[in-house]
Formats: structure tokens, C-alpha cells, sequence
């Protein structure tokens, strides 16, 4: 049996051309009629009234066949009109039972777990409506999209969003909390991501509401996928004539994924800052965890704190901490501080680094914010993240830098400290102490001291140690400072067994006063002491002293110690002394 393929929306366009065509003949035809069929003899002579005879027949010869051609055209014409009609009503009777019967067997696949479970076996889950705070709809349990959460009244909770089926979809968000323009209650939270199912992502957290009092939070982003998928972000807190809202949390990870990143704190108008919402967990297997969300702006007093990274699972990185609220204050607030870094895979896996201290705008006091600790790495191996920098102050002191996360308690570096904050009119903040290294690596670094445009530079961080095998870390420089330099950290103690200590940082320099040099670290059984750091210059007077160098213990060399910065002398550092075994004692510093 042979088939045939029609399509009539094509049959129904080529029956209009060619209608349009046949009225152009005919027209032709129509207006050539007169000067053919009516020809005048030239002269008056029998030879020109025979030929003018001859082109008038043959005139209306012709329009005699264009009649019959119009004739014929026009029933093909209608023919295929009426041929493509009855096609597309046929077409159309068709498709409706087939489209019903789809639905019908849809709906008897779904009645059964819609009884059940209160939930399609196939679909998309109905969003909630605005203004109703009511849940999104879950999506049917092998296929289908969760539904969006719906908005919330004034002052009440948004909706949260719906789940995802197993095997496809995408997981609804959270709805957005109601706002409170008037009276003292708080606006509504936002409502929570919905999860996704085998795979896919988190939905993402609503966020807060308005309020002129206090505003709501974020809310929470939903659950990745149970195998593969990444945690959903938190929702944005909300801004408030007083409190702003926390930030959402960010959504745990399946078994490989990365943790969703924790929603940003509302502006606080009358009040401190609120917190950043913490990074989710990564992947239990693998995965990143989730950086953390910044703290909340203050118009009056302090800033939020940033959020926590999140944590890995197994394998993978820890979550960067949150920056600390900005704190815009004529009066005097703090920044926030960074959140901590979030610690590194349990087997394997760099811990996060820790969020920057949030800045101060004071006019007068306001510390800067403190820089978040790094995150730790785990058990096997990683290195330790590193602290973040302290926040910049307009009036008081910079903030401190965030210290170095410690690395895998086997082997892994410790993190770099943070540097420290900034200071226009106090001294510069403190850098951040470097992280202890595993049983094998190094410690790390201090950080360096923060400049000071009008008082004292601050100090560098210590180093951190080393434990078995490993060098310790050398310690931070200190800061610039117009009156006094920072004194530079403490380098490191080497590891037990083996390693040399790590070189103090060098000092700051100062017009009236350069900073001391950090002594260098003591040496492990075998290895040798830390060169002491240099002093820092001075252009108006005293030099900084060089710092002493690091002892070794049965076998190795003293450091050397650090030099007498330019300026007027101050002095020299002292060797460190030899192993009791072996080595050399390390030779003062140069004046």
C-alpha cells in the first residue's frame, strides 16, 4: 500500500497563487482584446482589407481558446482549493483524539502516585502564587521541574520551591519574602530552594523582605542532586531601616558537587550589620564546598560578618570566606570580619581561603575589619588556605590579617597569613600568623604588617612551624609607617626531625623610627636557624635594630643575623649558635 504525504497549509498557499496568476491573464487577455479582434485595413485597397481580415479571425480564435483555458483553470483552481480543505479538516479531526489520548494515558499513569504521595509520577510541579507564600509544586517523581515558591503577604515567609524529579528536571527557587513598610513587625524570610533529585542543581534561597524595621532573611538554597549536582545559593537578606537580613546558607552538594554559595546580608540602616550566609558543603565524594556571602552594610555602626566557606567532603577545596560588611558610619564602626575559610577534603583537599575584613569609613574610630582565617586542610593532603586581609579604616587602626590555615596532618603547607589592613589616620593593622604545616611541609608564611599614612606601621605575622620534616615559615615584613615601621614577625620553628627555621620578616620603615627585624626560627634536630631580618630605614632617626638569627640544635649552622637598616645605627642582630654536634654559628648582622 502505497502512502501520500500531503501538507495543506502548502496546497492552500499555492491554490492562492495560482488564482492570482489566472486573474493577471485574464486581465492581459481583457485589455488585448479590442486591438486584436477589431483590426482596421491599412488602405483601402482588397489586399489590405484580406490581410486585416486574417489578424481579427486569429484575434478571436484566440480569445476564444483563452476563454476555455480560464474556464478550466478556475475548476482546477477550486479542485485543489477543496482538496486542501479536506485535508486540513482531516488533519484536524486527527490530531484532537490523539492529543486527548495522550493526556488520558498521562493522567492515568499520574492518578495513582497523585493519590499516594500527593505527587505526578510525570509533570511539572504549579508555582505558587504571588502574594500567597504558598510552596511550589514538586515535579513528578521520575520527570518534571519543581515549581517556584510564591512571594509572601507583607511581613510573612515566601513559599519554598519544589523538588525536581529523579531522573530530569530543574529544581523551583524559593519565593521572595513579603515586605513591612509599616508598623515594627519584621518582614517575611525568603523561602527555601527547592532539591534536585539524582541530578541537577539546588534551587536557588528567596530573599528577604523589606522592612523598616527589621528585614527578613534569605533563604536557604536547596540540596544538589543525590549523585551529581551543585547545592543551590542562598537567597540575599534583606534591606532594613534597622537590622538587615542574614544572608541564605548555600545548599549541600550530592555525593560530586560543589556547594552552593551563601546569599549577601541586607543594608542595616540603624543597626549592625548582619551576617553573610555560610557556603554549602561540598560533594561527599568530590567537590568544592561553597564560598561564603559577604556581611551586610551598616549606614550607623559595624558591618556584618562575611559568611563561613563551606566545608569539603572527601576530596576537594575548601569554600572561600565572605567579606566582611563595609560599615559607612561618620561615628565610628567597625568593618565586619571575613568569615573563615572552609576547611579542605577529609583525604585530600586545600582548605579556603578566609574572607578579606570589611572596610571603615569612620571619620573618627572604626576599625578596620578582621581578615578571616584560612580554612584547614584535612588528614592526607593539602595545604592550609590562607587568611585574608585585614579591612582598610579610614580613622582607627586597620584590621588584622586573618591567620594561615594549618595543612593535612600528613602532609600539606601551612597557609600564608593575611596582610594586614590598611590606616589613614592610625596604625596599620597586624599581619596574620602563618599556618602549621603537616608531619612533612613547610609552615606558612607570616603576613605582612599594613601601612599607616599617619602613625605606625604594623607588625608582620609570625611563621608557622613545621612539625616532623619541613621548613618553618618566614615571617611577615612589617608595615610602612610615616612615624614608626612596623617590627617584622618571627620566622618559623623548623620541623622536629629536619628542617631550618624560617628568616624573620623584615622591619618597617619610619621617619623617626624603622621597625625591628623578626628574629629568625629555631632549627629542628637537623637543620639550620633562621636568618634574623633586616632592620627597617629611617630618614629623621633611629634605625631598626636586625633581627637575631635562629638556633640550631645538634646538627647545622646558626643563622646569620639581620642587618642595621640606613638611618642613625641602631643595632646589629646576633648569630645564632651552632649545633652541639656540628655547624657553624651564624655571624651578626651588618651596621
Amino acid at each position: 500500500m502505497s502512502f501520500l504525504v500531503t501538507m495543506p497549509d502548502v496546497m492552500a498557499a499555492t491554490t492562492a497563487s495560482l488564482a492570482s496568476v489566472g486573474t493577471a491573464v485574464s486581465q492581459a487577455n481583457s485589455a488585448a482584446a479590442a486591438a486584436t479582434t477589431g483590426v482596421l485595413p491599412p488602405a483601402a485597397d482588397d489586399v489590405s482589407a484580406a490581410i486585416a481580415t486574417l489578424f481579427a479571425n486569429e484575434g478571436a480564435a484566440y480569445q476564444t481558446l483563452s476563454t476555455q483555458a480560464k474556464a478550466f483553470h478556475d475548476r482546477f483552481v477550486s479542485t485543489l482549493a477543496a482538496a486542501a480543505g479536506s485535508y486540513g479538516s482531516t488533519e484536524a479531526a486527527s490530531a484532537g483524539p490523539l492529543q486527548t489520548l495522550e493526556q488520558d494515558l498521562l493522567n492515568a499513569v499520574n492518578a495513582p502516585t497523585q493519590i499516594l504521595f500527593a505527587r505526578p509520577l510525570i509533570g511539572n510541579g504549579a508555582n505558587g502564587a504571588p502574594g500567597s507564600g504558598n510552596n511550589g509544586g514538586d515535579g513528578g517523581i521520575l520527570f518534571g521541574n519543581g515549581g517556584n515558591g510564591g512571594s509572601g503577604a507583607a511581613g510573612q515567609k515566601g513559599g519554598n520551591g519544589g523538588a525536581a524529579g529523579l531522573f530530569g528536571g530543574t529544581a523551583g527557587a524559593g519565593g521572595n519574602g513579603g515586605a513591612m513598610t509599616g508598623g515594627t513587625a519584621p518582614s517575611g524570610a525568603g523561602g527555601t530552594g527547592g532539591a534536585a533529585g539524582l541530578f541537577g542543581t539546588g534551587g536557588a534561597g528567596g530573599a528577604g523582605g523589606f522592612s523598616v524595621n527589621s528585614a527578613g532573611a534569605g533563604g536557604a538554597g536547596g540540596a544538589g542532586g543525590m549523585l551529581v549536582g551543585n547545592g543551590g545559593s542562598g537567597g540575599l537578606g534583606g534591606t532594613a531601616g534597622a537590622v538587615g537580613g542574614a544572608g541564605g546558607a548555600g545548599g549541600q552538594a550530592g555525593l560530586f558537587g560543589t556547594g552552593g554559595a551563601g546569599g549577601a546580608a541586607g543594608v542595616s540602616s540603624n543597626d549592625v550589620g548582619s551576617a553573610g550566609g555560610a557556603g554549602g558543603a561540598g560533594g561527599m565524594l568530590f567537590g568544592a564546598g561553597g564560598a561564603g556571602g559577604t556581611g551586610g552594610l551598616s549606614l550607623s555602626t559595624a558591618g556584618g560578618a562575611g559568611g563561613s566557606g563551606g566545608h569539603a567532603g572527601l576530596f576537594g577545596a575548601g569554600g572561600a570566606g565572605g567579606v566582611g560588611g563595609t560599615s559607612t558610619s561618620i561615628t565610628g564602626g567597625a568593618g565586619g570580619a571575613g568569615g573563615v575559610g572552609g576547611a579542605g577534603g577529609v583525604l585530600g583537599g586545600d582548605g579556603g581561603v578566609g574572607g578579606t575584613g570589611g572596610l571603615s569609613q569612620a571619620a573618627t574610630g572604626g576599625q578596620g575589619g578582621a581578615g578571616g582565617a584560612g580554612g584547614a586542610a584535612g588528614i592526607l593532603s593539602g595545604n592550609g588556605g590562607a587568611g585574608g586581609a585585614g579591612g582598610f579604616s579610614q580613622a582607627a587602626g586597620g584590621g588584622v590579617g586573618g591567620a594561615g590555615g594549618a595543612g593535612a596532618m600528613l602532609s600539606g603547607n601551612g597557609g600564608v597569613g593575611g596582610t594586614g589592613g590598611l590606616s589613614n589616620g592610625a596604625a596599620g593593622g597586624t599581619g596574620g600568623a602563618g599556618g602549621l604545616a603537616g608531619y612533612f611541609g613547610a609552615g606558612g608564611a607570616g603576613g605582612s604588617g599594613g601601612a599607616s599614612a599617619a602613625n605606625t606601621g604594623g607588625d608582620g605575622g609570625v611563621g608557622g612551624a613545621a612539625q616532623l620534616f619541613g621548613t618553618g615559615g618566614a615571617g611577615g615584613g612589617g608595615g610602612l609607617g610615616p612615624v614608626v615601621g612596623g617590627a617584622g614577625g618571627r620566622g618559623g620553628i623548623g620541623g622536629m626531625f629536619n628542617g631550618d627555621g624560617g628568616a624573620g620578616g623584615s622591619g618597617g620603615a619610619g621617619a623617626l623610627l624603622g621597625g625591628a627585624g623578626g628574629d629568625g626560627g629555631k632549627a629542628g634536630i637537623i637543620g639550620s636557624g633562621g636568618t634574623g631580618g633586616a632592620g627597617g630605614d629611617s630618614t629623621k632617626g633611629l634605625s631598626g635594630n636586625g633581627g637575631n638569627g635562629g638556633n640550631a640544635q645538634f646538627i647545622g649552622n646558626g643563622g646569620n643575623g639581620g642587618n642595621v637598616g640606613v638611618g642613625l645605627k641602631g643595632s646589629p642582630g646576633t648569630g645564632g649558635t651552632a649545633g652541639l654536634l656540628f655547624g657553624s654559628p651564624g655571624t651578626p648582622g651588618l651596621t
